[in-house]
């Protein structure tokens, strides 16, 4: 891969993809092409069937994808499994077809099974059955990994996938209802604060509404008020976080440096797992990661753990000596990340 190198980005706006994008233009490549979801549907079979044959990219990140938090997971089950397998299915065929170079899948460390010994490694993939709430999107991932490993068992394509743990950075979703657990307590918490402090004119505009009595109407339906928030669970689960422009050098690590060849052990004897994990090594609970919110926003209120709802997989922390052996790690501490995301979503 090099500078003028023709790469197309699937999914440039969201946290994966705009990350991803911002690496590229930092390290001087120059023909980056992307789309907006108005301008190529990539569900459509054949628009992205027209737009690989129209702009014929040499590399491709595959980082669309529809994602949420434990909430929109358990809910939408049909639409999270329908329309990620599409939107694989579609671009990993079609780069195929197109003769791509290189292609970067991105998943999720939730592929591996519920009850996976910890730290999760490459190898416990499909080992046992996986946490039901977000059953559809894992099962869709896992399809894509194996999608890519079958495409070059059987076609010599080069299709990497490399499986990110939690991320969390700017341009993430901020949903009340469908974002993931750290940008959803940071906005929850957050809000919290502007009522406590009656800084009524900023909850409105974050909310867009027009009526703090409905602003604070609403707000009770996720369990924020002036004096508490309410966090699903007991907030026991630990989870691992990773920083979405460290995660970005990670995998243009991986794109400049390992092909399929060379990403998995050559002492199998079947070429199996061959994905690489992309963490940290280190975890935090989900009480402990509200605390840390909690000082960086400057919320005096206390958090109201409702053990009613589901805590999810207890303990998900990934192996990475994988990614570490090949010469990459991790630079951006979490708390440090914290304040860069909350100084972002504050302004913005």
């Amino acid at each position: 891969m090099n500078k003028n190198s023709k790469i197309y980005i699937a999914g440039h706006r969201g946290l994966v993809g705009s990350a991803i994008l911002k690496n590229l233009e930092s390290k001087g490549y120059k023909n980056l092409i992307y789309k907006t979801h108005s301008e190529l549907d990539l569900i459509d079979q054949k628009a992205v069937a027209k737009f690989f044959e129209i702009e014929k990219p040499e590399y491709v990140i595959l980082a669309a994808a529809k994602v949420g938090g434990i909430v929109a997971n358990n809910i939408y089950r049909a639409d999270f499994i329908y329309e990620n397998l599409q939107i694989q299915n579609n671009i990993i065929h079609q780069s195929y077809l197109n003769g791509v170079k290189k292609l970067l899948f991105l998943g999720s460390t939730c592929i591996y099974p519920k009850n996976a010994p910890q730290p999760m490694r490459e190898e416990y993939l499909l080992t046992s059955p996986l946490e039901y709430t977000n059953e559809p999107y894992a099962i869709a991932k896992i399809t894509g990994i194996k999608m890519c490993e079958s495409y070059n068992l059987q076609y010599g394509t080069n299709f990497i996938s490399v499986m990110p743990t939690n991320l969390y950075g700017i341009n993430d979703n901020f949903d009340l209802e469908k974002s993931h657990v750290l940008p959803a307590l940071l906005r929850k918490i957050y809000l919290a604060k502007l009522l406590s402090e009656n800084r009524f004119d900023e909850v409105l505009k974050n909310l867009n509404l027009n009526n703090i009595e409905d602003a604070e109407k609403y707000l009770l339906k996720f369990g924020v008020s002036k004096n508490q928030v309410e966090i699903w669970g007991s907030g026991n689960p630990r989870r691992e976080f990773l920083y979405s422009e460290d995660m970005a050098d990670a995998c243009v690590f991986l794109l400049e440096n390992i092909n399929f060849e060379n990403s998995f052990d050559k002492n199998n004897k079947e070429i199996r797992n061959t994905h690489i994990n992309l963490g940290t090594g280190s975890d935090i609970s989900i009480r402990d990661l509200a605390e840390l919110i909690k000082k960086i926003v400057g919320f005096n209120g206390e958090f109201i753990y409702n053990i009613s709802k589901p805590d999810g997989t207890m303990i998900k922390l990934t192996d990475s000596s994988k990614l570490h052996d090949l010469g990459w790690k991790h630079k951006v501490k979490l708390e440090e990340g914290i304040r860069k995301v909350f100084e972002w979503y504050r302004k913005g």
